[in-house]
């Protein structure tokens, strides 16, 4: 879905749609700004067309702009490498008894270690130890990323609890209210997107 408002035009993809859960992507130019004050609890009030007694039901929406990560290139330098040689044990004779072909490979910065013997050639193990590495690194800089950006996920949502709120809708009087600026439009014009 395409769409423009204050000079930004951007592009809305919807991306998962758990029960309870709805993840989009925003592309375009100014969308970045123009969500940016989004993040909170936004509360939903109306009376239901059922509704025999006139009650509000309230409905909580946590809402959580973040930017979406690049793609991670790793790019190991050869300076952070200790690579290192020795006999292969288990079974395979007295050749693999007597000849260096199981590589150690030591990441300086992290300290992480492959161990590689699953060939008879040496280079091969080095080949391999090497793609070992770069994934186990590239799994541990997701694991960080990962955790950053749920930290960042859970200051912009909050708790979901009725204090932690960014909007209320008012379907009920036809007014929208920002708590955090304490600005307020008439219904149609939010919904218009004119906020």
């Amino acid at each position: 879905m395409r769409a423009a408002r204050r000079g930004a035009v951007f592009e809305i993809e919807s991306l998962d749609q758990r029960r309870g859960l709805r993840v989009f992507r925003v592309r375009g130019t100014g969308a970045r700004a123009l969500f940016a004050d989004e993040a909170g609890g936004h509360r939903w009030q109306r009376v239901p067309p059922n509704e025999k007694r006139g009650r509000v039901h309230t409905s909580t929406v946590t809402v959580a702009v973040l930017a979406e990560p690049e793609e991670a290139e790793l790019q190991i330098a050869d300076r952070d490498l200790k690579w290192s040689t020795c006999c292969g044990t288990g079974a395979g004779g007295q050749k693999r008894n007597k000849t260096e072909t199981t590589v150690k490979l030591t990441h300086l910065p992290t300290g992480l270690q492959v161990r590689c013997e699953d060939c008879r050639s040496q280079l091969r193990n080095r080949r391999v130890a090497l793609a070992l590495l770069r994934a186990r690194l590239l799994a541990l800089e997701e694991a960080e990323r990962d955790k950053a950006r749920a930290a960042d996920r859970k200051q912009q949502v909050g708790s979901g609890m009725r204090g932690d709120k960014r909007r209320t809708i008012r379907v009920q009087d036809g007014q929208v209210i920002d708590h955090v600026t304490g600005r307020r439009w008439r219904l149609r014009a939010y919904l218009r997107g004119e906020w």
